[in-house]
């Protein structure tokens, strides 16, 4: 906890109750299950998604971690770090029903999940279904299960706050389990550089950086005013954790606050016409999204991706929800007009429908300790 008499700094709260929090994350999860369902891929550097040419890696096999292959790594970066890897299609389709496959087992523990991804979640095990006082062995229940059941293996981390139980997963991958006690939070905390913290991205920590924040340690050194002063109100998220304090619950019913699809082309666009045709598909797959599931948006936003790719985005907000999918299109072919004649090719389109309402899906975690927004982003 924090020292009280830090000048700058915020009373401790009073502790509260000691919860039982579960993360798991699943190891390589669509990359695992290609090499599952074809034994010609078993220990072979693979990559799901992208092609040689075109796109972004969604995910690779440990086997291409060690090249330096990482998802989000444009496939040409990862060809040349890795000559032998192997592009698969992703399969959304089957990766779901696993996933499907998996909250099963752990809705036989607690009604308290929390979804991240098709692949990892939180769960609150407090107090659990079937009565266990040890988190860690339930979580090395779930663990076996999920590889008896899937044939995949999964990661864990236990302790007594969502922060710390994300970083606890990451610390033995693969097929790991790692637990973090309360006694141990502010010291394990402490040791970690801050770019290791979940919710602190590459720019954040680089911002920290330059203010003279490398580790845990040194965060908890800035007083509360500081850190507000730098980074918001996200501050208070960041001075707390430095402390191992997260007070966030765990929350199954957080409402999803956006959502989009995108498409990477086999060849840069340069027309208008061109350009059309491939948006018109995207915000179809968004209106076929919300049409199912009930749900409507007043902001729209278009993503551009170029050739060299640089990013952009432009979006608009309307005062009422759209109506139908030709509003949709309508307002994201105004804003693709936008950015014509194109100064260099593109090689990426998307549309995101956002300030959402009616929405049934869950959220993602964003991190920070406030109430966050994930976009979900639909495959083509």
């Amino acid at each position: 906890m924090s020292d009280s008499s830090d000048p700058g700094g915020a009373a401790d709260p009073a502790p509260p109750p000691v919860r039982k929090i579960i993360h798991i994350d699943m190891d390589a999860f669509y990359a695992s299950v290609e090499q599952r369902d074809n034994p010609d891929l078993r220990g072979k550097p693979v990559a799901v998604g992208g092609s040689r040419e075109r796109g972004v890696v969604a995910a690779a096999s440990y086997e291409a971690r060690k090249f330096g292959v990482r998802s989000a790594m444009p496939s040409v970066t990862a060809k040349r770090k890795c000559p032998e890897l192997i592009f698969v299609k992703p399969r959304f389709d089957a990766y779901r029903a696993i996933s499907q496959q998996i909250r099963d087992i752990f809705a036989d523990y607690t009604p308290l999940i929390e979804p991240l991804s098709l692949d990892e979640a939180y769960l609150d095990v407090t107090q659990n279904l079937k009565g266990i006082p040890s988190a860690t062995q339930i979580a090395e229940e779930i663990r076996a299960r999920i590889r008896a059941e899937t044939q995949l293996t999964a990661s864990a981390g236990v302790s007594y706050n969502k922060f710390l139980a994300k970083l606890a997963s990451d610390h033995n991958k693969p097929d790991g389990l790692f637990v973090i006690t309360p006694r141990m939070g502010a010291a394990f905390v402490e040791s970690l550089p801050v770019g290791r913290f979940h919710g602190i991205g590459p720019a954040t920590a680089a911002k920290m950086n330059r203010l003279g924040i490398e580790t845990g340690a040194d965060l908890r050194e800035r007083t509360l005013p500081f850190l507000q002063q730098h980074f918001g109100k996200t501050g208070h998220f960041y001075y707390w954790i430095a402390r191992g304090v997260d007070e966030r619950p765990v929350r199954p019913d957080r409402i999803r606050k956006s959502v989009g699809a995108e498409d990477t082309f086999a060849a840069d666009l340069f027309t208008l016409e061109e350009a059309q045709a491939e948006v018109e598909k995207v915000a179809d797959k968004v209106w076929r999204y919300c049409e199912k599931h009930s749900i409507r948006g007043r902001t729209v936003t278009l993503k551009v991706k170029y050739a060299d790719f640089q990013q952009i985005t432009r979006s608009r907000t309307q005062q009422m929800p759209l109506a139908s999918a030709a509003d949709l299109l309508g307002i994201a072919f105004e804003l693709l007009a936008g950015v014509f004649p194109t100064p260099k090719g593109i090689r990426l389109l998307g549309v995101t429908l956002s300030s959402l309402e009616g929405a049934a899906e869950r959220d993602d975690e964003n991190g920070t300790g406030e109430t966050g927004a994930r976009q979900l982003t639909l495959t083509l």
